[in-house]
């Protein structure tokens, strides 16, 4: 749509493909470093720091604009995969799992893409500019899992290149940072009366973008996070459980390609609707059983799930406030989207350990359920201020 769209894209990209590799990694190396109870502490940790560092970044892209704090989320990003693989040369599991706060960092800066694509387009433009910014990932499917592969084991001990090959990754970000010409930060007028939090959450429309957004990405998360684990317990190997794993990223951002087009379409309310169905499929697909289609089909139906529910949330909470409130708001709402992922990604091996994975499951249908519910309630009780996103 405009260069700022395309490089939020790649830089989205950079993002995911550090995500991608530490995902299909981290929990294996953690076992390796530890036991299979903490083996998932590492990447809890890194989720903790997106979750802690969300609402400073926004405050410093009021400050000192998007496009320094994108430069600096990155070179962060870069320190952080350094300490990860001086951490797993070394054999210190606390250097590896502190690492993946500085991860994090990079992470929540990442969050922000989105959010600046839709300010640099016409309001109408908002869900495809989002949408298009998350086709980034689409490389990070590709780059990240092959990058765990391909380098796993070229240098002693596995996984060492992997890491020291996401430096350059990181700081492809920063350089993409560089070009962005990005409209500042809108700030509260100081003649307008800033409203509290109180008056700001009687919208129903926020109150649903909220609930869909925290649901839908734990529990993604949860069955993500927890695949490698599961597919290691069924004797499958690392390269089936990367292949998986790139499938699922590809499910994740392919749609993005057309789910903008498809909210102007039909609405974000039944969009979004359509991604708990999906998710729900997943869900049956997973408790059919644990051999290697049923891993494949369940990740990319969970995938495509969390696509249109991500984006519909997002479309739906920038509708959902007024503009020089969008950052507060934003941060707010990603602090608890990623408080959610944080503390079932910790939880994520002592539930699969104790429940297994076909329990796991079931507990998540149930929290989709929970979402269902909100959307057809706003879909069909006309409630103020949600009729427009259901058209």
């Amino acid at each position: 749509m405009n260069r700022n769209v395309f490089l939020l894209a790649l830089s989205q990209a950079t993002v995911m493909a550090t995500v991608s590799l530490v995902l299909s990694s981290s929990a294996l190396v953690g076992a390796q470093l530890s036991s299979p109870g903490l083996a998932t502490v590492p990447l809890a940790l890194q989720y903790l720091g997106i979750m802690l560092m969300l609402y400073p970044a926004a405050r410093l892209m009021e400050r000192f604009g998007r496009r320094l704090v994108f430069f600096g989320g990155a070179l962060i990003g870069a320190i952080g995969v350094a300490c990860a693989a001086l951490g797993l040369k070394s054999g210190s599991f606390a250097l590896f799992a502190a690492a993946g706060f500085l991860i994090g960092a990079f992470g929540a800066v990442g969050q922000y893409y989105r959010f600046a694509a839709a300010d640099s387009v016409s309001p109408e433009k908002r869900s495809l500019a989002i949408s298009l910014t998350l086709t980034g990932g689409l490389l990070a499917a590709v780059a990240g899992p092959m990058l765990a592969r391909e380098t796993k084991d070229l240098l002693e001990p596995a996984f060492y290149a992997s890491f020291l090959s996401l430096i350059g990754v990181a700081l492809l970000g920063a350089l993409f940072a560089v070009g962005l010409k990005l409209p500042p930060v809108a700030r509260a007028k100081p003649q307008l009366e800033r409203r509290s939090w109180t008056e700001i959450a009687r919208n129903p429309k926020l109150i649903v973008a909220v609930l869909a957004g925290v649901v839908g990405y734990a529990v993604m998360n949860l069955l993500m996070t927890a695949t490698p684990l599961a597919m290691r317990c069924s004797h499958l190997d690392f390269a089936q459980t990367a292949g998986v794993i790139q499938w699922h990223l590809l499910a994740m951002f392919a749609p993005s390609f057309f789910t903008g087009a498809l909210i102007q379409r039909i609405g974000i309310l039944p969009v979004m609707l359509l991604g708990c169905l999906l998710n729900l499929a997943s869900i049956a697909v997973s408790l059919m059983g644990s051999e290697l289609p049923h891993f494949e089909a369940g990740l990319v139906l969970l995938g495509v799930g969390w696509n249109f529910l991500y984006v519909g949330a997002t479309s739906l909470l920038a509708e959902s406030c007024r503009k020089e409130e969008a950052a507060r708001v934003q941060a707010v709402n990603d602090t608890l989207i990623f408080l959610g992922v944080a503390t079932l990604t910790l939880l994520s091996s002592r539930m699969l350990d104790t429940l297994g994975w076909q329990t796991m499951n079931l507990c998540a249908g149930l929290s989709i359920l929970m979402v269902i519910g909100a959307l057809v309630w706003g879909l069909f009780t006309r409630q103020p201020g949600i009729e427009k996103a259901s058209r």
